[in-house]
């Protein structure tokens, strides 16, 4: 099978998935959209993969195809951290939500307590 062919099917499989998650809401949309935007240059980029060695050889890399995959690369390691992050955050509210309501239950038995 052409390269092409298999490339294309992979973006246009990727855009359906994401729109399908998107609309069954197990993505959510700010996440949604951004490997939409993943999908969306990924399927005219392998329909004519020569865009890419135009605009290679313009900013200096000798392949096209270097020069996606070492953006992409880029992307996924950006996308990481993002996503350590945002573990990071949600970590940091669940500790404070718990030791809240571990307050809150403490406070409901001294009360029942006294009473």
């Amino acid at each position: 099978m052409n390269l092409t062919i298999v490339t294309a099917l992979t973006g246009l499989t990727v855009l359906i998935v994401i729109v399908e998650l998107l609309r069954r809401r197990q993505l959510r949309e700010k996440y949604g959209i951004l490997w939409i935007g993943v999908g969306l240059v990924m399927l005219p980029l392998s329909v004519f993969p020569q865009a890419l060695n135009g605009l290679s050889s313009l900013i200096g890399i000798a392949s096209g195809v270097s020069m996606a995959l070492f953006f992409a690369v880029v992307f996924l390691l950006l996308t990481c951290i993002h996503l350590s992050w945002e573990v990071s955050r949600l970590e940091e509210e669940t500790r404070i939500l718990a030791e809240d309501i571990a307050l809150i239950h403490a406070k409901l038995e001294s009360n029942e307590n006294a009473q």
